[in-house]
């Protein structure tokens, strides 16, 4: 992509109405434009960083076992009254009422719908266990929406459902998620820490929230800091391996790490004073086991290998993938702008050409862009008339991890300037070195999503 052909509105000013740095930021870079409190439009770039999280969701899902569906943004009020939640739910429920006066609702969530459609099609044990997830978009009508994507009345959501014939089971279930859950986070270049929380409208015996350390985070944390040295990395794990499951759940969850909703001040005290933190969070998933709580209700049953019918235990597990880029942000950024880990940045290199014009400076650029694209990388060549310190400027707001400068003197010695956006440094190398290493760089992500 060229970028005097691109779509990307930067603000030379930080808007006034953004109070976070990921809104400030994503605003300023020409992310997302608000159309009404808590509800923006997804402009090229900022759709490009949501699709590659989005990607790497489905990736590990599928990985896990899950499989991939899609439910309707509008829902029938009577599956919600069967369960019992139509009148609970409060004020944050957008309800509707169609043409021929039929109550609806625009989705904050799909137990109701997903167990509906389990009833209406599964049967048996035999088939089970199962485990159903969709990408969606979702509303709540929050009464105070804020911090841009953060807490907005419509994000983007995976919500995946488990269906099990026992509780047994449907624990493996919940701890098959939190397994794929760190992969996941980890992957965008997040330390998301499990932690015990609590079921709110949802409901559950069983529930941990994933939450990003960032001063800006909604929820207080309490938690023993030897948690935050733990990485899943990239050992093997079979998803159908119960004790491997179970030893994963174990290890990231034994320590004391609960939000300001479950704290025990009594438990928090053993851990050594040396260790206890006290900090700020980012919710950006949930995992929850409820048992028959919507089953029960809703008539979702199987017969069992005994021939009798029982309900299903059941699960439901979310991630927030448009909130993801405000956590993002706010875990990794400087005073320049955002600072992309390698597995979500919209374009995995820039191209700065400093003499826009001059032959053998556009021929260089034009064939390290062929030869990146060859190599199957998605560079952002700044092609504009524009000074140098512009277009630095540029690419350091919109964060991308790697810059490739290409100007006459350098060319003059077959060099290019590769400059880490990480950590400022910068090497001089031939423009086939460039590639090579990006290359390099990249190949584990590449490999992260086969």
């Amino acid at each position: 992509m060229r970028l005097s052909r691109y779509f990307m509105p930067v603000l030379k000013e930080d808007p006034k109405e953004a109070q976070i740095v990921s809104h400030r930021l994503m605003l300023r870079a020409g992310m997302i434009k608000q159309q009404a409190a808590g509800i923006y439009s997804w402009l090229p770039l900022g759709f490009k960083v949501l699709r590659r999280i989005e990607q790497i969701v489905h990736e590990e899902q599928a990985r896990a076992g899950h499989i991939a569906m899609l439910m309707p943004t509008l829902q029938p009020a009577d599956l919600w009254r069967e369960s019992g939640r139509y009148d609970d739910y409060g004020e944050e429920m957008l309800r509707i009422r169609d043409r021929h006066k039929r109550d609806l609702l625009y989705g904050p969530t799909n137990e109701e719908m997903i167990t509906d459609i389990f009833r209406s099609h599964v049967n048996s044990y035999k088939d089970l266990p199962l485990t159903l997830y969709h990408i969606q978009w979702k509303f709540r009508d929050e009464i105070r929406p804020r911090f841009g994507v953060m807490r907005g009345r419509e994000f983007l959501m995976k919500d995946g459902y488990n269906f099990d014939l026992t509780k047994e089971d449907a624990l493996h279930a919940y701890n098959r998620h939190l397994v794929s859950y760190l992969r996941s986070y980890e992957r965008m270049g997040l330390q998301a820490i499990p932690m015990r929380a609590d079921g709110g409208p949802i409901g559950g015996d069983y529930t941990h929230e994933f939450l990003v350390l960032a001063e800006t985070g909604e929820s207080e944390v309490f938690y023993d800091s030897e948690i935050t040295d733990l990485k899943f990395g990239d050992r093997a794990i079979d998803y159908d391996d119960v004790a491997q499951c179970q030893a994963v759940l174990e290890e990231f969850t034994s320590r004391y790490a609960r939000t300001d909703e479950t704290h025990d001040a009594a438990l928090f005290e053993q851990v050594p004073e040396a260790r206890r933190r006290q900090a700020r969070g980012i919710e950006v998933g949930q995992i929850f086991y409820f048992g028959t709580k919507y089953s029960e209700p809703m008539g979702a049953t199987v017969v069992g290998p005994d021939g009798a019918r029982v309900p299903v235990h059941m699960g439901s597990h979310g991630i927030g993938v448009s909130r993801l880029l405000g956590a993002i942000i706010e875990a990794s950024h400087d005073d320049k702008g955002i600072v992309w880990p390698e597995g979500v940045t919209p374009f995995h290199a820039g191209i700065v050409n400093l003499k826009q014009g001059d032959a053998s400076t556009d021929g260089a650029c034009e064939a390290l862009y062929a030869e990146l694209k060859a190599q199957g990388l998605d560079p952002l060549y700044d092609d504009r008339d524009e000074r140098a310190g512009a277009k630095f400027a540029t690419m350091d707001l919109i964060g991308l991890p790697w810059r490739i400068t290409v100007g006459p003197r350098g060319l003059a010695a077959n060099k290019v300037e590769l400059t880490s956006r990480r950590s400022g440094e910068s090497i001089e190398v031939s423009p086939q070195e460039a590639v090579a290493r990006l290359k390099d760089i990249y190949q584990p992500v590449f490999d992260a999503a086969k």
